[in-house]
């Protein structure tokens, strides 16, 4: 199983597993990409590897070339020299090293077409990862205004059923509207027996003043009478 498979399968149950478990969908997305970023570490890790053998087989590979380009020309000196013997020496090893570069040359060209896709293949990976990152903050905020939404619905539906308590409500406002009007009466009715009592005392005022006046009128008169009945009785006298 290559290393982006087993990413794919370690994201895959762990998303099974935190749906399976119901978890709240902001920790979900957290928890998810976390791991996906934890998976990216260790699948840039064996992309360095691969990509740390490619370059070593290259290094391998160039110094095959350079001995056998080496020998090459220690050949051609020793020809120059007119040391055939020595010559055929250096084209053996020329030679020997010339093997080592056919043999590992096709495992560079296909380490390095290896870790071509590989690279291209983490480039893609990371485009999702942040493709996903960017996308969550969009799914926390929908998820929230479902939750926020369920909330209200079963708000809504726990009100619409429990009809008691609004009628209760209903009946100590109407309650409350009977105390304030007995307490308005009680008040209109105190006042209108103190405005009656007032009434009474000026009332019994007025009638004493009326009565002292025709007291003292009579009396006035009867004084008067008395007068002219004593200067009547002194007249006949003399």
């Amino acid at each position: 199983m290559g290393i982006f498979d087993r990413f794919k399968t370690v994201v895959s149950s762990n998303i099974n597993d935190l749906i399976s478990k119901a978890e709240n969908p902001e920790k979900m997305l957290n928890q998810l990409l976390i791991d996906m970023n934890q998976q990216m570490i260790e699948s840039k890790k064996a992309v360095a590897m691969a990509i740390a053998d490619e370059k070593k087989i290259e290094r391998e590979l160039l110094e095959q070339e350079r001995q056998a380009q080496e020998w090459e020309k220690k050949a051609m000196i020793a020809v120059r020299a007119g040391r055939d013997d020595l010559a055929k020496e250096a084209l053996l090893r020329q030679q020997e090293f010339a093997g080592y570069v056919g043999q590992l040359r096709p495992q560079w060209e296909g380490q390095k077409a290896s870790v071509d896709k590989l690279k291209d293949a983490l480039r893609q990976l990371q485009n999702k990862i942040d493709e996903a990152s960017r996308k969550k903050n969009i799914l926390i905020a929908r998820a929230k205004r479902a939750e926020a939404q369920e909330k209200i619905q079963k708000t809504l539906g726990t009100l619409a059923g429990n009809k008691s308590a609004f009628e209760t409500f209903d009946r100590m406002a109407k309650k409350v509207d009977e105390i304030e009007a007995r307490a308005d009466a009680a008040r209109e009715l105190e006042d209108l027996s103190k405005d009656t009592s007032l009434e009474k005392q000026f009332a019994q005022l007025e009638g004493s003043g009326a009565n002292a006046d025709i007291m003292l009128e009579d009396l006035k008169r009867k004084m008067l009478g008395d007068g002219k009945q004593g200067a009547q009785n002194s007249g006949q006298a003399t």
